[in-house]
């Protein structure tokens, strides 16, 4: 009888654990450069992906495949709200009396958004 009982604890227990949980967000790293002689910056973005050492990461426009210019840094920020992005963090660093300007941002996984949708149809 203890043995029964004490598989049937290990199976109910077994059955409710999760090796591992998904993740609830997706994070991504904007990079602001200013122009030579402009007040306009270049974006680049890293979603955390290898990239070759000559690859152009900068922020481009769907329609045209041109490099979107921002007026400023909170243009872009502006830019990837309207994406679904949420700030996280922001810092800067002076590269060759340079500042770069990195903005940490975040949006919910798709695999999350797909759950709550379903969880509100029924």
């Amino acid at each position: 009888m203890k043995k029964l009982l004490l598989l049937l604890v290990v199976v109910i227990v077994g059955l409710s654990l999760q090796a591992q949980t998904s993740a609830k967000f997706v994070y991504s790293e904007i990079v602001g450069t200013a122009k030579f002689m402009s007040t306009k910056v270049t974006i680049e973005v890293s979603f955390g992906q290898k990239v070759k050492s000559y690859a152009d990461n900068r922020l481009k426009d769907p329609a045209t495949g041109k490099p979107i210019v921002f007026n400023s840094m909170i243009d872009a920020l502006n830019y990837m709200g309207d994406q679904g992005w949420e700030f996280v963090q922001a810092f800067a660093i002076t590269e060759s009396n340079q500042n770069v300007y990195h903005y940490l941002l975040k949006k919910p996984s798709e695999e999350i958004q797909e759950e709550e949708q379903k969880e509100t149809t029924e």
